[in-house]
């Protein structure tokens, strides 16, 4: 039985809405997720999220499995109850942590051997052991261990990592549906198809990964670093045109609000990525412009140590609304944590607002008239 529905479809573009179940809640699509690492989406409480209208959030097996480890999410019941959140979760794999994160690492067939970036401890994450840590989270979605690679590399090393990937993915299939069948978890594995930046390979991905017939994808390296949007925008419509249209396709990492609009039209539902509490807390604020464009102000900038306008005098935040960008700034440059909390808020809002407004011209059959010609200018 699929967990997604379509519910309308752009006739010049492969954007859809669409409704996707999960046990903890139905999710609508296009979505952005919240990055909740360790069970906390910096500096906001989940009640903030609530008021976001924030559906699903991302939290991270390496993280979670490293502190605050496995006996105590146990000792829980899981991550929702750990953190006090009740709607759905998604959670990564792990490889592009230990990929990342990790100073000394070592990727082999039965898995990745690497330090833990906290201590220096040597762990070691296999697929069967991500199933494992992903179970006792209890997310709504987990997703199979894939080998992550930088952002260029030579089609040679590409294609081992990709033909790894879809073996981890066969031994994260079966060890999942036997932890399924022994604890009646109702969670879903989502596949991710790679490739690198070789169109053959991320063809030949998609249709290795299709052949798991799992209840979704999460597309994989896109955004390693640095690739031009071009290539990204390619390597994503590469996958989307062959991969099942009845099933959701999430994009992890990317990316700014233009990549949110252009992968869209590619056919992507669910987006995670660090960028706007990221850039919240190193003072860049997201800004409409007007229906076609965005800006990014940097809030430290001298033109802001006196305007005395709101932060957003159109959110639903009365905090946003009451406080001034010249206080903002002033937060910022005296390292106030108040400024973490209203920046985020405002970056968050921005994301999510954005989804919504996308959904309603998908439904309105207004989206493929404005998608193409939504930019950032640059400040």
């Amino acid at each position: 039985m699929s967990i997604f529905k379509i519910k309308h479809k752009s006739q010049n573009s492969k954007a859809r809405t669409g409704v996707v179940s999960l046990p903890h809640g139905d999710v609508l699509t296009p979505i952005f997720m919240p990055i909740g690492t360790v069970g906390s989406v910096k500096s906001l409480t989940f009640e903030d999220l609530e008021q976001l209208q924030a559906q699903i959030i991302l939290g991270n097996t390496y993280h979670l499995w490293l502190r605050p480890d496995m006996v105590v999410m146990r000792a829980a019941g899981g991550l929702h109850k750990f953190i006090g959140w009740n709607k759905p979760i998604l959670t990564d794999s792990g490889g592009f942590q230990a990929f990342s994160l990790a100073k000394i690492r070592k990727f082999t067939e039965e898995g990745v051997k690497f330090q833990s970036h906290l201590n220096g401890e040597t762990r070691f994450l296999s697929p069967e052991i991500s199933m494992g840590i992903q179970s006792v989270i209890g997310s709504d979605i987990a997703l199979v261990l894939d080998e992550c690679l930088p952002a260029e590399v030579d089609h040679r090393t590409a294609k081992a990592a990709m033909e790894r990937t879809f073996r981890w993915a066969k031994r994260s299939q079966a060890e999942f549906e036997q932890i399924r069948s022994q604890t009646n978890h109702q969670n879903n594995l989502f596949g991710i198809p790679q490739g690198a930046q070789f169109n053959d390979l991320r063809l030949e991905s998609a249709k290795l990964t299709m052949e798991l017939d799992l209840p979704g994808y999460s597309i994989g390296g896109v955004a390693n670093g640095g690739e031009p949007e071009e290539i990204m925008y390619t390597q994503v419509f590469t996958q989307t045109e062959i991969l099942e249209e009845h099933k959701p396709k999430h994009l992890l990492g990317v990316g700014t609000p233009k990549d949110l609009v252009q992968m869209v039209a590619r056919g992507i539902d669910m987006f995670d990525c660090v960028m706007p509490t990221r850039n919240a807390r190193h003072g860049g604020l997201f800004y409409r412009l007007d229906d076609h464009s965005y800006t990014t102000y940097r809030i430290k900038n001298e033109k802001f140590k006196a305007d005395f306008t709101a932060i957003n005098p159109n959110s639903r935040f009365e905090v946003l609304r009451r406080y001034s960008k010249a206080y903002l700034r002033h937060l910022f440059v005296a390292h106030e944590l108040l400024f973490f909390r209203l920046a985020t808020l405002h970056n968050l809002e921005f994301y999510l607002d954005l989804m919504a407004e996308i959904r309603g011209k998908i439904e309105a059959d207004s989206f493929d008239a404005w998608w193409a010609g939504f930019k950032e200018v640059k400040n």
